[in-house]
């Protein structure tokens, strides 16, 4: 089978190995396990390897380099105007080439697949929607577009498009479905955790664990509460927000760290607060990390603050739970499916009073928390890239 992937995806090459962002590239790869010949259409970049990019598995992939666009200023839009028909063009030949075609949206270079798609509509179509599916959501007028083009079972023919969270008035070609990050080699199926805790006025959330026995040990170290922030530092994942909600919470005299994984151009505003406010103790910036050192960090922690703007299926949020790290979400996008509302963590808005009272909601009862543990510990781990890997090869050999 000759596959095409078509997305906004930024690449890189060394050598002759294809790099790009790993959580995306681990899912591609096991969709390439089903497939003989790959031709992507992406984005390069001409910099260097990071610690969150891996590389493709597949012995016969070529890549088709394409500029990135975007539509938010007057400058940019001239730009796109003589950039949009070469990429289209490009895409137009890779997916004449193909025998399938798999889209990545949403995004510009997604938006142009979805248009081009419409000039194939006996080829068979898989469109990852990895944004909000939420009809009722706010959102760019782009991405409006793309949702509309792919749900029309009109335009979108012989196509399966895979969307986050379960909608009201889904066409039959929009299909519920999930993503994963570890293996059921990571835990014993037939042993899911029993928590229970020995001073239920403690501040400290301790929970009796065979299997996490020396999780737990860091989870209790010096009766600290451990929190995490695990995203790109950008406004719409209102990292400072997680920052000051941790500044409020030692003042109130609670034992809690906060530590933030990932990069972006909020860091200088961070630290500016941090420093400002002394919290240099208290609010660590641990930049991108390696996924083993994420799983340790869930592992380690009790709670993970995610109050983002918009998502489609946070994985970070599904990687908190199945190590039994709590979260504390926005109630946006599949979230409160994930979330079952509020009985695998908690649902706040944007405001520091109310994650502040989630927060102290579970310290206070420590039965609720490690009930709520547990159930987002058995639903999380459902989701395994084995059962993830069995529903990719069951959607290609469907066509």
């Amino acid at each position: 089978m000759k596959f095409a992937i078509i997305t906004h995806a930024e690449h890189k090459i060394k050598g002759n190995s294809i790099y790009a962002y790993e959580p995306y590239v681990r899912e591609m790869n096991l969709w390439l396990k089903y497939v003989d010949e790959v031709s992507i259409v992406a984005p390069v970049l001409h910099s260097n390897i990071s610690k969150i990019e891996s590389e493709y598995k597949h012995v016969n992939l070529v890549l088709k380099e394409v500029f990135s666009f975007n539509l938010l200023s007057f400058k940019s839009v001239v730009k796109a105007v003589f950039l949009i028909p070469s990429i289209c063009f490009k895409i137009f030949k890779v997916m004449k080439w193909a025998d399938h075609i798999h889209l990545r949206c949403p995004g510009n270079i997604g938006l142009l697949g979805s248009c081009v798609q419409l000039l194939f509509p006996d080829k068979p179509k898989t469109i990852k929607y990895a944004g909000n599916w939420d009809p009722k959501s706010k959102q760019p007028w782009s991405y409006r577009l793309q949702k509309w083009i792919l749900s029309n079972t009109f335009l979108t023919r012989n196509a399966k498009v895979l969307v986050y969270g379960k909608w009201p008035n889904q066409t039959k070609n929009s299909i519920s479905f999930f993503t994963a990050s570890y293996s059921k080699k990571e835990f014993n199926s037939n042993k899911i955790p029993s928590h229970s805790v020995s001073d239920a006025e403690s501040h400290v959330l301790e929970r009796s664990d065979d299997m996490l026995k020396q999780d737990q040990k860091g989870r209790r170290e010096n009766n600290q509460i451990n929190i995490l922030f695990v995203g790109a530092l950008t406004k719409g994942k209102q990292p400072l927000l997680s920052v000051k909600v941790i500044h409020r919470l030692l003042n109130k005299g609670y034992p809690i760290k906060l530590f933030m994984y990932g990069e972006g151009v909020e860091r200088s505003t961070i630290e500016a607060y941090i420093e400002e406010n002394n919290l240099q103790a208290s609010v660590i910036l641990a930049g991108n990390s390696s996924q083993d050192k994420l799983k340790k960090a869930y592992q380690n922690a009790q709670f993970l603050l995610f109050i983002s703007k918009s998502e489609g299926w946070p994985k970070v949020i599904a990687e908190a739970m199945f190590w039994g790290c709590l979260p504390i979400s926005s109630h946006v996008s599949c979230i409160p499916y994930m979330l079952d509302n509020g009985n695998r963590g908690a649902l706040v808005s944007s405001n520091e009073i109310e994650i502040i009272a989630a927060v102290e909601s579970y310290i206070k009862d420590n039965k609720k928390y490690n009930s709520h543990v547990e159930n987002a510990m058995k639903w999380s781990r459902k989701f395994t890239l084995e059962k993830f890997d069995d529903e990719i090869g069951k959607i290609i050999r469907s066509f």
